[in-house]
Protein backbone atom coordinates (compact mmCIF):
# COMPACT_ATOMS: atom_id res chain seq x y z
CA UNK A 1 0.00 0.00 0.00
CA UNK A 2 1.29 3.49 -0.89
CA UNK A 3 2.80 5.51 1.99
CA UNK A 4 1.40 8.73 0.14
CA UNK A 5 -1.67 10.36 1.84
CA UNK A 6 -3.63 13.71 1.71
CA UNK A 7 -5.09 14.71 4.83
CA UNK A 8 -8.22 16.38 3.97
CA UNK A 9 -10.06 19.11 6.09
CA UNK A 10 -13.29 16.86 7.17
CA UNK A 11 -14.09 14.15 8.63
CA UNK A 12 -13.07 10.62 7.31
CA UNK A 13 -15.80 8.67 6.12
CA UNK A 14 -16.48 5.67 7.27
CA UNK A 15 -17.24 4.53 3.82
CA UNK A 16 -14.17 4.44 1.02
CA UNK A 17 -16.78 4.07 -2.11
CA UNK A 18 -20.08 4.70 -3.18
CA UNK A 19 -21.13 2.30 -6.14
CA UNK A 20 -24.66 0.87 -7.40
CA UNK A 21 -25.62 -1.33 -10.62
CA UNK A 22 -27.72 -1.04 -13.49
CA UNK A 23 -28.35 -2.11 -16.92
CA UNK A 24 -26.20 -0.29 -19.39
CA UNK A 25 -26.72 1.16 -22.48
CA UNK A 26 -24.31 2.71 -25.06
CA UNK A 27 -24.95 5.37 -27.41
CA UNK A 28 -22.78 7.42 -30.09
CA UNK A 29 -23.60 11.12 -31.09
CA UNK A 30 -21.53 14.16 -32.22
CA UNK A 31 -21.53 17.09 -30.22
CA UNK A 32 -23.07 19.83 -32.27
CA UNK A 33 -21.30 23.28 -32.65
CA UNK A 34 -22.51 26.37 -31.14
CA UNK A 35 -23.53 24.60 -27.97
CA UNK A 36 -21.17 24.87 -24.57
CA UNK A 37 -20.00 21.61 -24.10
CA UNK A 38 -22.43 21.15 -21.44
CA UNK A 39 -25.49 21.48 -23.36
CA UNK A 40 -24.09 19.79 -26.52
CA UNK A 41 -23.86 16.38 -23.82
CA UNK A 42 -26.98 16.69 -21.94
CA UNK A 43 -29.54 17.22 -25.19
CA UNK A 44 -28.64 13.85 -26.94
CA UNK A 45 -28.22 12.14 -23.41
CA UNK A 46 -31.87 13.14 -22.57
CA UNK A 47 -33.14 12.73 -25.73
CA UNK A 48 -32.14 9.35 -25.47
CA UNK A 49 -33.54 9.32 -21.57
CA UNK A 50 -30.05 8.90 -20.34
CA UNK A 51 -29.74 11.36 -16.99
CA UNK A 52 -26.44 9.17 -15.48
CA UNK A 53 -23.32 8.14 -18.28
CA UNK A 54 -20.11 8.17 -18.87
CA UNK A 55 -18.44 9.36 -21.67
CA UNK A 56 -14.72 9.21 -24.16
CA UNK A 57 -14.31 12.12 -26.22
CA UNK A 58 -12.12 12.91 -29.02
CA UNK A 59 -11.76 15.28 -32.26
CA UNK A 60 -13.46 18.21 -32.79
CA UNK A 61 -12.60 21.52 -31.53
CA UNK A 62 -13.71 24.22 -29.28
CA UNK A 63 -13.83 28.11 -29.34
CA UNK A 64 -13.40 28.97 -27.08
CA UNK A 65 -11.72 26.91 -24.55
CA UNK A 66 -11.71 27.17 -20.91
CA UNK A 67 -10.15 25.58 -18.61
CA UNK A 68 -8.65 24.95 -15.01
CA UNK A 69 -5.27 23.06 -14.00
CA UNK A 70 -5.01 21.61 -10.64
CA UNK A 71 -3.23 23.29 -8.08
CA UNK A 72 -2.07 23.20 -4.27
CA UNK A 73 -4.59 24.82 -1.80
CA UNK A 74 -3.86 28.54 -0.90
CA UNK A 75 -6.12 28.27 1.71
CA UNK A 76 -6.97 25.69 5.63
CA UNK A 77 -10.31 24.68 4.02
CA UNK A 78 -8.79 22.61 0.50
CA UNK A 79 -6.00 19.73 0.19
CA UNK A 80 -6.17 20.61 -3.04
CA UNK A 81 -7.23 22.98 -5.26
CA UNK A 82 -7.44 24.40 -8.70
CA UNK A 83 -5.64 27.21 -10.83
CA UNK A 84 -6.90 30.75 -12.31
CA UNK A 85 -8.60 30.12 -15.63
CA UNK A 86 -7.07 30.05 -18.48
CA UNK A 87 -8.48 30.81 -22.00
CA UNK A 88 -6.13 29.99 -25.09
CA UNK A 89 -7.02 32.61 -28.00
CA UNK A 90 -8.61 31.04 -31.32
CA UNK A 91 -9.87 27.69 -32.00
CA UNK A 92 -8.31 25.07 -30.07
CA UNK A 93 -8.02 20.73 -30.99
CA UNK A 94 -9.31 18.20 -29.19
CA UNK A 95 -7.08 15.14 -28.94
CA UNK A 96 -9.02 12.92 -26.09
CA UNK A 97 -10.80 13.43 -22.78
CA UNK A 98 -13.60 11.85 -20.62
CA UNK A 99 -16.42 13.01 -18.90
CA UNK A 100 -18.88 12.04 -16.26
CA UNK A 101 -22.10 13.18 -16.98
CA UNK A 102 -25.08 14.19 -14.17
CA UNK A 103 -26.81 16.48 -12.64
CA UNK A 104 -26.02 19.31 -10.03
CA UNK A 105 -28.67 21.50 -8.52
CA UNK A 106 -31.25 19.70 -10.59
CA UNK A 107 -30.35 20.57 -13.93
CA UNK A 108 -27.99 18.19 -16.21
CA UNK A 109 -24.20 19.01 -15.22
CA UNK A 110 -20.83 17.09 -16.48
CA UNK A 111 -17.31 16.61 -15.13
CA UNK A 112 -14.28 16.57 -18.02
CA UNK A 113 -10.82 15.96 -17.98
CA UNK A 114 -9.22 16.40 -21.31
CA UNK A 115 -6.05 16.76 -23.61
CA UNK A 116 -6.11 18.80 -26.71
CA UNK A 117 -3.97 20.97 -28.84
CA UNK A 118 -4.42 24.56 -28.93
CA UNK A 119 -3.60 27.07 -32.17
CA UNK A 120 -0.30 27.51 -31.56
CA UNK A 121 0.66 24.45 -31.09
CA UNK A 122 0.92 24.23 -27.43
CA UNK A 123 -0.48 20.84 -25.66
CA UNK A 124 -2.63 21.15 -22.76
CA UNK A 125 -4.34 19.28 -20.31
CA UNK A 126 -6.92 19.99 -17.26
CA UNK A 127 -10.69 20.29 -16.38
CA UNK A 128 -12.75 22.07 -19.23
CA UNK A 129 -15.43 24.83 -17.79
CA UNK A 130 -18.71 23.06 -19.02
CA UNK A 131 -21.22 26.57 -19.37
CA UNK A 132 -18.39 28.27 -20.75
CA UNK A 133 -16.54 25.82 -23.25
CA UNK A 134 -18.38 26.08 -27.02
CA UNK A 135 -18.40 23.14 -29.60
CA UNK A 136 -16.46 24.89 -32.28
CA UNK A 137 -16.68 21.84 -34.49
CA UNK A 138 -17.78 18.37 -34.15
CA UNK A 139 -16.85 16.60 -31.34
CA UNK A 140 -17.12 12.30 -31.53
CA UNK A 141 -18.96 10.90 -27.85
CA UNK A 142 -19.26 7.29 -26.95
CA UNK A 143 -21.24 7.36 -23.71
CA UNK A 144 -22.52 4.47 -21.48
CA UNK A 145 -25.08 5.07 -19.66
CA UNK A 146 -27.94 3.82 -16.78
CA UNK A 147 -31.50 4.62 -16.04
CA UNK A 148 -31.79 3.04 -12.73
CA UNK A 149 -28.90 5.57 -10.75
CA UNK A 150 -27.92 9.07 -10.47
CA UNK A 151 -24.64 10.91 -10.43
CA UNK A 152 -25.51 13.85 -8.40
CA UNK A 153 -23.05 16.74 -7.90
CA UNK A 154 -23.08 17.96 -3.59
CA UNK A 155 -21.45 19.02 -1.09
CA UNK A 156 -18.67 16.57 0.32
CA UNK A 157 -18.17 16.75 4.26
CA UNK A 158 -14.61 15.09 4.26
CA UNK A 159 -12.75 17.20 1.20
CA UNK A 160 -15.19 20.16 1.19
CA UNK A 161 -15.70 19.74 -2.62
CA UNK A 162 -18.76 19.50 -4.23
CA UNK A 163 -18.77 16.44 -6.06
CA UNK A 164 -19.96 13.68 -7.76
CA UNK A 165 -21.98 10.24 -6.26
CA UNK A 166 -23.98 8.01 -7.17
CA UNK A 167 -27.40 7.47 -5.55
CA UNK A 168 -29.59 4.51 -6.37
CA UNK A 169 -32.68 5.81 -8.33
CA UNK A 170 -36.05 3.08 -8.17
CA UNK A 171 -38.02 2.84 -11.37
CA UNK A 172 -41.31 1.48 -12.03
CA UNK A 173 -39.87 -0.70 -15.16
CA UNK A 174 -36.16 -1.60 -15.55
CA UNK A 175 -34.44 -2.83 -19.02
CA UNK A 176 -32.58 -5.87 -17.77
CA UNK A 177 -31.40 -6.22 -21.73
CA UNK A 178 -28.46 -4.20 -21.34
CA UNK A 179 -24.61 -5.80 -19.60
CA UNK A 180 -24.48 -5.26 -15.64
CA UNK A 181 -23.01 -1.57 -15.40
CA UNK A 182 -21.67 -0.16 -12.20
CA UNK A 183 -21.39 3.75 -11.25
CA UNK A 184 -19.15 4.17 -8.29
CA UNK A 185 -17.07 6.72 -6.22
CA UNK A 186 -13.74 6.40 -5.16
CA UNK A 187 -12.89 8.41 -1.63
CA UNK A 188 -9.32 10.06 -0.94
CA UNK A 189 -6.41 8.10 -0.18
CA UNK A 190 -7.67 4.77 -1.35
CA UNK A 191 -5.21 3.00 -4.11
CA UNK A 192 -7.25 3.08 -7.01
CA UNK A 193 -6.63 -0.14 -8.69
CA UNK A 194 -7.57 -2.08 -4.90
CA UNK A 195 -10.98 -0.22 -4.61
CA UNK A 196 -12.10 -0.93 -8.61
CA UNK A 197 -11.26 -4.68 -7.52
CA UNK A 198 -13.34 -3.98 -4.20
CA UNK A 199 -15.96 -2.08 -6.19
CA UNK A 200 -16.01 -5.71 -8.53
CA UNK A 201 -16.22 -7.86 -5.28
CA UNK A 202 -19.18 -6.05 -3.49
CA UNK A 203 -21.17 -6.84 -6.89
CA UNK A 204 -19.86 -10.19 -7.84
CA UNK A 205 -18.27 -9.46 -10.65
CA UNK A 206 -15.43 -11.02 -11.86
CA UNK A 207 -14.16 -9.08 -14.89
CA UNK A 208 -15.33 -5.41 -15.65
CA UNK A 209 -13.88 -2.94 -18.21
CA UNK A 210 -13.87 0.63 -17.10
CA UNK A 211 -15.49 2.80 -18.83
CA UNK A 212 -14.89 6.34 -19.37
CA UNK A 213 -13.70 7.83 -15.64
CA UNK A 214 -12.34 10.26 -14.43
CA UNK A 215 -11.17 11.67 -11.00
CA UNK A 216 -7.11 12.91 -9.08
CA UNK A 217 -4.34 10.67 -8.14
CA UNK A 218 -1.49 11.72 -5.09
CA UNK A 219 1.01 11.86 -8.00
CA UNK A 220 1.75 9.12 -10.00
CA UNK A 221 3.62 5.56 -9.84
CA UNK A 222 3.96 3.89 -13.22
CA UNK A 223 4.52 0.17 -14.19
CA UNK A 224 7.74 1.86 -17.02
CA UNK A 225 9.10 3.12 -13.39
CA UNK A 226 8.45 6.55 -14.14
CA UNK A 227 7.20 8.83 -11.22
CA UNK A 228 5.11 11.74 -10.91
CA UNK A 229 6.21 13.41 -7.38
CA UNK A 230 2.94 15.77 -6.76
CA UNK A 231 -0.04 16.46 -5.00
CA UNK A 232 -3.07 17.50 -7.07
CA UNK A 233 -3.23 16.16 -10.33
CA UNK A 234 -5.96 15.89 -12.71
CA UNK A 235 -6.45 12.03 -14.39
CA UNK A 236 -8.80 10.60 -17.24
CA UNK A 237 -8.92 6.73 -18.09
CA UNK A 238 -7.46 5.79 -21.80
CA UNK A 239 -8.29 1.76 -21.15
CA UNK A 240 -8.51 -0.48 -17.94
CA UNK A 241 -9.79 -3.96 -17.39
CA UNK A 242 -10.59 -5.83 -13.65
CA UNK A 243 -10.06 -8.87 -12.75
CA UNK A 244 -10.95 -9.21 -9.37
CA UNK A 245 -10.54 -13.14 -9.13
CA UNK A 246 -6.89 -13.03 -9.69
CA UNK A 247 -5.79 -9.30 -8.81
CA UNK A 248 -4.67 -8.59 -12.24
CA UNK A 249 -6.06 -5.19 -13.05
CA UNK A 250 -4.78 -2.76 -15.30
CA UNK A 251 -5.83 0.96 -15.76
CA UNK A 252 -4.02 2.99 -17.98
CA UNK A 253 -4.68 6.59 -17.50
CA UNK A 254 -3.83 10.37 -18.75
CA UNK A 255 -2.37 12.74 -16.19
CA UNK A 256 -1.67 16.55 -15.68
CA UNK A 257 -0.23 17.64 -12.85
CA UNK A 258 0.26 20.77 -10.96
CA UNK A 259 3.35 22.09 -13.20
CA UNK A 260 1.26 21.41 -16.30
CA UNK A 261 3.62 18.20 -17.23
CA UNK A 262 1.23 15.85 -19.34
CA UNK A 263 2.26 12.02 -18.40
CA UNK A 264 0.43 8.79 -19.57
CA UNK A 265 0.87 5.04 -18.49
CA UNK A 266 -0.07 2.00 -17.07
CA UNK A 267 -0.07 2.46 -13.27
CA UNK A 268 1.23 0.56 -10.07
CA UNK A 269 -1.20 -1.80 -8.28
CA UNK A 270 -1.39 -0.21 -4.47
CA UNK A 271 0.95 2.49 -5.16
CA UNK A 272 -1.40 5.11 -7.01
CA UNK A 273 -4.08 6.91 -3.54
CA UNK A 274 -6.85 9.09 -4.77
CA UNK A 275 -6.55 12.65 -4.24
CA UNK A 276 -9.80 14.08 -4.24
CA UNK A 277 -12.37 11.87 -5.31
CA UNK A 278 -12.47 9.07 -9.01
CA UNK A 279 -15.59 8.90 -10.90
CA UNK A 280 -15.79 5.11 -12.17
CA UNK A 281 -18.15 3.22 -14.44
CA UNK A 282 -17.41 -0.88 -15.00
CA UNK A 283 -18.81 -2.78 -17.11
CA UNK A 284 -18.96 -6.65 -16.64
CA UNK A 285 -17.37 -8.70 -19.24
CA UNK A 286 -16.90 -12.05 -19.92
Amino acid sequence: MSERRLLQPGPVAAQRFESFEGRGRQLEFMLQPGLSINEAIARPLLAANIRTATLQIEGGAFAPLHYLMPALSTDSVHAAWYSDQYSPPDETHLERGNVTFGERDGAPFIHCHAIWNEADGTRNAGHILPYETIVSQPVRAMAWGVDNIAMISEPDAETGFTLFHPVQRSLPEMDVSGSRMIFARVAPNEDILGALEAICLKHDIKKAVVRGSIGSLIGARYEDGSIVDDVATEVFVLEGLVDSSTIATRMKIAMVDTRGAITQGLIKRGENPVCITFEICLEETV
